[in-house]
């Protein structure tokens, strides 16, 4: 999961808000020092982390990190809004002084020797990196049969709401730890549905920013031409003030997280293909089109995208595939000798530790991206054409621009699934598949429980359409606040 299907007990305390009280809102009082969050969380981390193992690797030197942040902000030197505020990064994030894995083993014993350029602007913003979280082992492009939140390096992640369900795929480790009340931001990557299903089976916010709008300089690749970095939060405003400090472009995105910017919105439900595969799901984003007809928007139903019915994931893979393989090599080209420096050698290191690299599932899309015809092929060319076609020409631009729409909505996931080590695991539906292929943006709200798990909307826009979704999905959450209260906490169940 994280690639829409593979391409197919401790009370949680909440993050004080600006009132000092407890509750939902991931938002920090300045008034607190950053030494004490990152104590807080380091506290919270050693209390409840043992339950969801979304950690995987901590940085020893958060407080001191913190203490430097607080001299400044002593002095009056605040770097942004989010100067001292603890976050949690991806393991497939380069971090100079932590190690970067993608869940690997291969890469466990060579760290990286510089930021990633995203990590470099958290830092710069005077954010405390506190610790890698875990993922789905080479972001879920390993194997067909892979289970979501398990990695050779960072082992099994599990869901805060349900310890038996899974944290979905593949930045497990990042929606397990917003949900968990680990930390207040994190940060997550997306190739198809990676951050997206995380923060629907956990129930927190994520956005997946449109293609080349946050950099991937110093991340582990899967496709140039759909990798994305996002955060993730527990409110629209959070993620979106997280998202001004990974875009650095002068938007203050968080601005948008305001009131009253619902109404006159024109936004579409495409039903075929997206709707119908799960009645919980179904029955929560139903309400989600009442709330928002209720506070000014015009719902337009059944604005399909008749581009992607009975429309595969042949020609995804195929992309995805090609570019894995060379983009792999590159990235590697910056680690540090002594380990890998292809694909073949991590299909061999992978070979040679079976024990523990393939003790649950093997390497089926690594062997096939060492066959794949290549990003200079003709095959390549045409399967890249026909998901930008599909996804994007003759889908999400053409029914917003048909209905003169601002965005489209549509159920996340169905509720977590079971987690299964042994046999395949099976997932519904998704909503990401075509802002995927398009590279275009999607935000993703919860919408409630059911039957005691997360599930959620996401609302969905074309290219670098970030500021007009994050208002849509702050209205929507200001609607559910409303009508049935934030999501509650999990409690960390064994079973549902």
């Amino acid at each position: 999961m994280g690639f829409v299907r593979l391409l197919e007990a401790v009370a949680g305390r909440g993050w004080p808000d600006e009132s000092g009280c407890r509750g939902r809102s991931a938002k920090i009082s300045h008034m607190t020092s950053a030494r004490e969050l990152v104590e807080q969380a380091l506290d919270r981390i050693d209390t409840v982390d043992s339950l969801t193992n979304a950690m995987c690797t901590l940085n020893p030197r958060a407080a001191e990190d913190a203490a430097v942040l607080d001299a400044e902000a002593a002095e009056g030197r605040r770097r942004s809004p989010l100067h001292g505020q603890p976050v949690v990064v991806k393991d497939n994030i380069d971090t100079a002084d932590l190690l970067t894995t993608a869940g690997s083993l291969a890469l466990s014993e060579t760290p990286p020797t510089s930021d990633a350029k995203l990590v470099q602007r958290l830092r710069s913003a005077g954010m405390v990196v506190l610790a890698k979280t875990n993922l789905s082992e080479w972001a879920n492009l390993r194997d067909e049969r892979s289970s979501s939140g398990w990695s050779a390096y960072g082992g099994l992640t599990r869901n805060p709401y349900a310890l038996n369900r899974s944290a979905g795929g593949s930045s497990s480790g990042s929606g397990a730890a917003i949900a968990a009340r680990l930390a207040p931001y994190a940060i997550g990557t997306e190739t198809d549905g990676s951050i997206t299903c995380p923060a629907a089976f956990n129930g927190c916010v994520a956005i997946k920013p449109t293609v080349g709008l946050v950099p991937t300089a110093g991340i582990v690749p899967i496709s140039a031409s759909q990798d994305s970095p996002g955060p993730m939060a527990s409110t629209v405003s959070d993620a979106a003030a997280l998202l001004s400090v990974l875009a650095a472009n002068g938007i203050d995105y968080a601005s948008h997280a305001v009131e009253g910017r619902l109404a006159g919105k024109r936004i579409g439900v495409p039903r075929k293909v997206f709707w119908g595969y799960s009645a919980h799901a179904d029955t929560a984003a139903e309400a989600a089109l009442t709330l928002l007809s209720q506070t000014g928007a015009t719902v337009v139903d059944n604005t399909d995208l008749e581009s992607m019915v009975d429309y595969g994931f042949d020609d995804e893979l195929l992309v995805l595939l090609a570019e894995f393989e060379p983009g792999l090599r590159d990235y590697l080209a910056t680690r540090p000798d002594g380990g890998p420096r292809s694909m073949a050698d991590v299909v061999a290191f992978n070979t040679a530790h079976a024990d523990t690299e393939l003790a649950w599932f093997g390497q089926s899309f690594l062997e096939l991206a060492l066959e794949s015809p290549g990003v200079g092929s003709a095959e390549y060319a045409e399967a890249r054409a026909a998901c930008l076609t599909h996804g994007r020409d003759d889908g999400i631009d053409a029914v917003l621009r048909a209905h003169r729409l601002d965005a489209l909505v549509t159920p996340s996931y169905a509720p977590a699934v079971p987690i299964d080590l042994v046999n395949d695991e099976h997932h519904w539906g998704s909503c990401t598949q075509p802002s995927a292929m398009a590279g275009y943006p999607l935000v993703t709200v919860p919408s409630g429980l059911a039957k005691g798990l997360p599930v959620a909307v996401s609302f969905w826009g074309t290219g670098g359409n970030e500021a007009t979704l994050i208002e849509i999905a702050h209205g929507y959450e200001a609607a559910r606040n409303w009508a049935s209260g934030p999501l509650p906490e999990p409690t960390f169940p064994q079973f549902v």
